[in-house]
């Protein structure tokens, strides 16, 4: 069975209440539910990790060196636009990682057009709301198999 880990990064639990006109309307727990389900209909293990804090996010990249994880989805929320220490992170750990937004931040400010990630990432999915974390899994999953 693949090992698949979810990242979501700050605020990103407020989900359904914050902004749905941007975020949508689905709660982060209705989202990781529904991945889970996806995922394991094709034979494959998700485990979900969200945190408000940089250093936990970095340390749960970390773990992932050791813990048979083999591909991260993660949607690092305002991170993506300031974490260079994420970055660092995800160059370290070595594991293929896809980006991925719900809003399309290509659409919005200028200064949601950077991102510290996505020239690093296997994949960037932006503006796909919550299909985006299905398009992440079905394509993470492709990429193992081509391994």
């Amino acid at each position: 069975m693949r090992k698949i880990l979810v990242i979501n990064g700050p605020n990103l639990n407020l989900l359904g209440r914050r902004e749905p006109e941007v975020y949508g309307r689905a709660t982060l727990d209705e989202i990781m539910t529904e991945l889970t389900a996806l995922a394991t209909g094709l034979g494959a293990e998700i485990t979900h990790f969200q945190s408000n804090a940089e250093s936990e996010i970095i340390e749960c990249i970390h773990r992932t060196m050791d813990d048979g994880t083999e591909f991260i989805i993660v949607n690092p929320g305002a991170f993506t636009h300031t974490s260079i220490a994420i970055r660092d992170a995800f160059l370290a750990a070595g594991k293929p990682f896809i980006e991925v937004h719900l809003s399309n931040v290509f659409a919005r400010e200028d200064f949601r057009r950077r991102s510290f990630l996505s020239d690093i990432a296997t994949a960037v999915i932006s503006g796909a709301g919550k299909q985006g974390y299905e398009a992440g899994v079905r394509v993470a999953l492709a990429k193992l198999e081509q391994q």
